[in-house]
């Protein structure tokens, strides 16, 4: 699975009508889907799709039409997203109409179009699940923790400092068991 960290924007052109595709990462969908309605007012159709894993590791989709004929929009964005593995990430197209009619066949294909075209031209990551773990650690371990940390490529979230050291850590499991090999921790 993928992901993406930026915002990328790709506008597709069919028989005058302008779709302009905003792929995001799914923590930024609401904000800049409001952003979007206010800079685009004479937009006739602003078409969301997202997906997102959930505290429960599931995969969490949904899409809109937004007053496009049922299916020929949302659902097609959404199953673009399914296609190319993406997680965690959101699209929104703002369609301009050009007066010519597209049919169902046509705003499918040209909503589709939009959403690949967006992803071709993005820069996805690769997804990996992390997870947080606290540590504690004598001072005369600090040392060793925060070098073996940017060895391994362990973020330290936090650390707090008490009677010992208080480290909150982000990485993959593996990367965190690592680690705690290295420091004789169980």
């Amino acid at each position: 699975m993928k992901y993406i960290q930026d915002i990328s924007i790709f506008t597709h052109e069919v028989k005058q009508s302008k779709f302009i595709a905003h792929l995001m990462p799914y923590t930024l969908y609401q904000e800049q889907l409001q952003i979007l309605q206010k800079n685009h007012p004479k937009a006739r159709h602003f078409v969301t799709a997202f997906r997102y894993i959930n505290a429960y590791e599931q995969i969490v989709e949904h899409s809109s039409d937004d007053g496009e004929p049922k299916g020929t929009s949302g659902k097609p964005s959404l199953m673009v997203l399914q296609g190319q593995e993406l997680i965690n990430s959101a699209v929104v197209i703002v369609r301009y109409s050009g007066g010519t009619k597209l049919g169902t066949g046509g705003l499918v294909r040209s909503y589709s179009d939009a959403v690949n075209l967006v992803i071709e031209k993005s820069h996805l990551q690769e997804y990996v699940k992390e997870i947080e773990k606290e540590i504690v650690v004598s001072y005369s371990d600090m040392r060793l923790v925060e070098y073996t940390c940017k060895e391994l490529e362990i973020h330290i979230v936090h650390k707090t400092f008490e009677m010992e050291v208080l480290y909150t850590l982000r990485a993959t499991e593996e990367r965190i068991q690592s680690l705690l090999s290295v420091l004789s921790f169980q």
